[in-house]
């Protein structure tokens, strides 16, 4: 089980920031908690897109408590990795 960080470095306002992901909620929120990120940022909960946005300073943080880094399309993969899938695309 993992937590991930991508390199994306999107503008918002004056901070550039990342996605963060996780392999389960509970190991997302964990790091979240842990490097001081407020819950209630939490996009998409309970979906397989959960996710945060973090700025780069907690995206240092969160390497530095055992993260991984990936590229935005590896994360974008794991995302898509974790699409349900209906009857049809079975």
């Amino acid at each position: 089980m993992a937590v991930y960080v991508d390199n994306m470095r999107a503008n918002f306002g004056r901070m550039k920031m990342c996605h963060m992901i996780a392999d389960t909620s509970e190991e997302l929120l964990a790091m979240a908690d842990k490097i001081g990120v407020s819950r209630r940022w939490l996009q998409k909960p309970d979906s397989h897109q959960e996710h945060f946005d973090i700025s780069l300073s907690k995206r240092r943080l969160a390497v530095k408590a055992g993260a991984i880094e990936v590229s935005v399309m590896d994360l974008g993969r794991m995302l898509r990795s974790r699409r349900p899938v209906g009857e049809a695309g079975r």
